[in-house]
Formats: C-alpha cells, structure tokens, sequence
C-alpha cells in the first residue's frame, strides 16, 4: 500500500507545521516559511528575540493584561514568525523577493507591510487571524492569497 503524496502546498504547510513546534508564545504557535522555487529560503517562528527569556519562564503581559488577539502587538516579547522568517533572510543575506510564504497563521498588519515591503509575491495559510487592516493592506498590495488545509 502507497500513502499518498503531498503537492508541494500541502508538504511546505506541513513542515510550516513542524517549524510552530519551536515557538516559544504561550497564547499562539505560529511557523512560517519563506519559498522559492519549491527550495526553502528561510524559516521562523514565533518567540521572544534571542538570548532574551521566553514568556513561558517571565509570563505574557498580553494574557496579564486580557489583550485581545490582533491587537496591541507592542506589548508582546516575541517576535512574529513572519518577522523572524524575514530576519533570518536579511541576518545570512538569502534574497526573498517573489517568493511565496507558508505560514499557520495569517498575518497581522505589521507582517503583512513587512512581506509587501520585502516582495513576497503568494501567501499560502492554514488558518485565519483577527486583524481587519492586514486583509485590507494585502488585498490593496495584490499579493495572491490561498488557504488550504
């Protein structure tokens, strides 16, 4: 018996799965991939920046505080999975322009001028976020969105 065998969407949703394992945020695990001709670029999760402590041993001020999912994000330690995708491009200098982001999560308005400004071109997401102005910024930027499962 043959299992059968992912398209190149479902295998990267896949390994953006495994890449959420590592987050570090207690109230969501987000992973993201940047892609480019079906070769990973970079990837990131989300988490508080390096050498810092993560929320799990100083505790989240957004869950101190009952901020709502979508907004406030200044007052988070960590960093977006799609920021630290697009960082770890810039720190080992990997062009990312045209390529397609894989990430568990849409992303927020924050993310989403980050991804327009850096020139991802698709976003390809598993699963929705409450942020109004990320979906009114990328749909204005063009940028081709798809949700799959």
């Amino acid at each position: 018996m043959t299992e059968q065998r992912p398209d190149w969407d479902q295998y990267f949703m896949q390994i953006a799965n495994v890449v959420a394992s590592r987050s570090t945020c207690e109230r969501r695990r987000v992973g993201a991939l940047l892609v480019l001709n079906k070769r990973i670029l970079t990837t990131g999760y989300n988490g508080a920046p390096v050498g810092l402590s993560h929320c799990g041993e100083v505790g989240c001020l957004r869950r101190q505080l009952a901020v709502p999912s979508g907004q406030r994000h200044e007052l988070c330690r960590g960093l977006h999975a799609e920021q630290n995708a697009i960082i770890q491009a810039a720190l080992y200098g990997v062009a990312i322009k045209d390529s397609v982001l894989y990430c568990t999560h849409y992303p927020c308005a924050v993310c989403a001028k980050m991804l327009i400004n850096a020139g991802v071109k698709v976003l390809v997401l598993a699963d929705n976020y409450p942020d109004e102005l990320a979906k009114k910024i990328l749909i204005e930027s063009g940028i081709a969105i798809k949700f799959i499962v």
